[in-house]
């Protein structure tokens, strides 16, 4: 998995930030999912991408579905749209938006992260 993460990431000086909130929310787990029970939710996916604002599983009370794809499809070893999803996050809320990253990656050296990338 950290290797599809190393080759399809491309955000520059975020690269190593995306990697790390990978980490910190799913320990890259592609088929990770967590609901909220408050708002009725879900998060899908290695980023856990929340289906209240930015993904359609069908369940979830008054989505918006930000990234216009469905959650089943931010699942599994192709991260194409999961990638393409959080862009879109970063550009509207930064990498706050995820709370494994503020928690484990905000202010911290985090070259280990891509170590075996070879970027």
């Amino acid at each position: 998995m950290k290797a599809l993460l190393c080759l399809g990431f491309i955000f520059l000086a975020t690269t190593v930030h995306g990697v790390c909130a990978a980490y910190s929310e799913s320990s890259f787990n592609t088929q990770a999912t967590h609901y909220n029970p408050g708002d009725r939710s879900t998060d899908y996916g290695p980023w856990q991408i929340n289906s209240h604002y930015w993904c359609n599983d069908g369940k979830t009370p008054n989505a918006y579905n930000g990234c216009h794809v469905q959650c089943s499809e931010l699942l599994g070893d192709d991260i194409t749209k999961s990638v393409k999803c959080i862009k879109q996050i970063v550009r509207e809320q930064g990498m706050e938006a995820w709370v494994g990253w503020r928690k484990v990656c905000q202010g911290r050296n985090l070259s280990d992260y891509l170590r075996d990338c070879h970027l």
